[in-house]
């Protein structure tokens, strides 16, 4: 079956010394993996270079259900990036963002808002001039959303545990190790709120965002199969220290 779709790359390995495989989430299917055709010779009209991540492209493939790799028949960018593979703290976020998204969507079936919100916010960081230092923690709090993965704040209230496993507020400390007392556990709640327009607002020490990451990639990986510790974490610290 032929399918035609708008797609975000998610991540690229090399496969052997003619093909990589790429992992992308398209809107049409959700997460699929292709093989990419390696050039020995540069040329015009080679495609393979379009297939970076966070790329945002518009593919052609001829789909087959009972198969684990698909072969792509045409592929296109519709959106180049012009600050966010030159401005070197934007390559810094999206490297963070594209480990980030393949592990977080790599088993995601198809959704269209989802799609079109990693879209969206990919373009929005590309334009932004100044005010995206939070721009990756906003993110993945609203990636957590689509995912259906976020915190329920609903019976918060000042005093009470915030339980990171259930992701719910509690009375009752959890017999787990993964839980928040305190100003931590009331944080949640505001950072639930967190979205592009506001995060300026946010303000935090670097210990503090330091903390953050780590909270967030723990959230992660109690609610998402296989979800690890994310190595670009330290070099985000790095940037923002």
């Amino acid at each position: 079956m032929l399918i035609r779709s708008r797609a975000l790359v998610l991540s690229r390995l090399k496969y052997n010394d003619t093909s990589d495989i790429a992992c992308l989430f398209t809107e049409a299917l959700g997460a699929v993996s292709f093989v990419v055709r390696i050039s020995k010779k540069r040329r015009a009209g080679d495609k393979s270079i379009l297939f970076q991540p966070l790329n945002l492209l518009e593919i052609e493939w001829d789909h087959q259900e009972n198969s684990s790799l698909s072969h792509i028949r045409d592929a296109w960018c519709y959106y180049p990036y012009s600050d966010l593979t030159s401005d070197p703290v934007k390559i810094t976020i999206a490297s963070f963002l594209s480990e980030f998204l393949y592990y977080a969507l790599r088993d995601e079936r198809e959704d269209e808002k989802l799609y079109n919100y990693l879209a969206l916010s990919l373009q929005w960081l590309d334009a932004a001039e100044h005010g995206f230092s939070n721009f990756h923690i906003a993110f993945q709090v609203q990636v957590s959303r689509f995912l259906g993965i976020s915190p329920n704040i609903s019976e918060y209230s000042p005093e009470r545990i915030y339980d990171m496993q259930n992701a719910c507020y509690t009375n009752t400390l959890p017999v787990h190790g993964y839980y928040l007392q305190g100003a931590e556990a009331n944080f949640v709640k505001d950072l639930m709120r967190m979205n592009f327009y506001n995060m300026h607002l946010f303000h935090m020490s670097i210990a503090q965002r330091s903390r953050l990451l780590n909270l967030i990639n723990t959230h992660y990986s109690l609610h998402v199969p296989r979800f690890p510790v994310l190595k670009s974490i330290e070099v985000l610290r790095e940037v923002f220290s």
